[in-house]
């Protein structure tokens, strides 16, 4: 009988050996898989901007990484992402929330209708659900419906038809309508509407709320779907640009992260088909000591975003090759604001940036 049963652990179990004496580009025992996804199966990436970062690697993996929208030909590579083309399976932005998400599969797959879909600016009209897609919005109302209607058919395809779903959680902050509860994934009047406090209120979701948003989602999937669904899911590393809460940045960005990954945790706890990918913790190890950030200390720099997905890949595609780790950045340097909005333009589509605008 042992005197402790801490005694004879992994490295990986003690704080020291785990973490302290880790080189944070060497932390790839942080993540064992809990099945693997093999490149055969039709693969759905959504979430929050940081999903983008993880379509683009299993595509360049020759992953079947599914593509229900397809940018029109003979629109250039800059067109196409800035009209949100190619950056998810479909066409439908960045998806902050597990709300948003459950919202979405219900209006797709069972028919139910949000509240104000369509937002005006300046003459043109805009899908309020989505309405960062359309740069310059639609030219009538009938547009905009014509195109949901399109997006959505491609959206309950798509639902039906994965084998896997990756989906990043990205905020518990949102903006809902106070009558019905529709979530949109901007506040109104930040691309197009207008903001008005007797229509549209401040929502800051919690763990049991996020928790039971994604397991309507699951259950959803499963009333639909004739096979089971495997899901890899994971929070993103990147901080929230702004609040609306009463609270300091900090402490509210810490909540939002805190609650997200401990929906994570529950859920990979309770079920088998469900994995989760630590991109969040590969991120913000206290090891990185900031290295992996931009000087905004808010955009995942490259080097960590290479080594992030560099752990995961590693363990979903071995036989393809290991991914070594890249040479350690340099730590940054405190960014001026004109260099924080400058930062906040990355190689991301992210709508959540746009708020820094607002900083005067």
């Amino acid at each position: 009988m042992s005197s402790s049963p801490y005694k004879g652990l992994e490295s990986r179990a003690f704080w020291s050996s785990g973490v302290a004496e880790q080189s944070p580009l060497a932390m790839d025992d942080l993540y064992r898989r809990k099945f693997r996804m093999r490149k055969h199966e039709a693969i759905a990436t959504a979430g929050s901007c940081f999903a983008q970062h993880i379509a683009r690697h299993l595509k360049a993996r020759a992953f079947n990484v599914m593509q229900m929208e397809p940018a029109p030909q003979g629109l250039s590579d800059a067109d196409a992402k800035a009209q949100s083309f190619g950056i998810y399976t479909c066409r439908y932005g960045n998806i902050y929330t597990a709300a948003q998400l459950l919202q979405l599969a219900r209006e797709a797959l069972d028919g139910h209708e949000p509240a104000e879909p369509i937002w005006e600016k300046d003459g043109r009209f805009y899908d309020a659900q989505r309405p960062g897609v359309e740069p310059k919005g639609w030219a009538t109302e009938e547009e905009v419906r014509a195109a949901r209607h399109f997006h959505l058919r491609n959206v309950a395809e798509m639902f039906l038809s994965m084998d896997v779903f990756v989906f990043t959680f990205g905020l518990t902050e949102a903006w809902i309508h106070r009558e019905t509860g529709t979530v949109y994934p901007t506040a109104p009047g930040t691309i197009a509407g207008q903001f008005d406090p007797e229509v549209y209120e401040f929502k800051n979701y919690t763990h049991s709320e996020t928790l039971r948003a994604f397991n309507s989602f699951l259950k959803l999937m499963k009333t639909h779907r004739k096979r089971r669904l495997k899901c890899i899911i994971t929070v993103s590393p990147v901080p929230l640009t702004a609040t609306a809460s009463d609270d300091h940045v900090l402490a509210a960005s810490t909540y939002s992260k805190s609650v997200l990954r401990g929906v994570c945790g529950e859920l990979s706890q309770s079920n088998r088909h469900i994995d989760y990918y630590p991109s969040y913790e590969l991120i913000t190890a206290p090891s990185s000591r900031g290295i992996f950030y931009e000087r905004n200390l808010r955009s995942v720099s490259a080097p960590g975003v290479e080594n992030a997905m560099r752990v995961f890949i590693n363990q979903h595609d071995p036989s393809g090759g290991a991914v070594k780790p890249a040479p350690a950045p340099t730590a940054p340097a405190r960014a001026s604001k004109a260099e924080e909005r400058d930062q906040a333009a990355d190689d991301l589509v992210c709508e959540e940036v746009l708020l820094e605008a607002f900083n005067k």
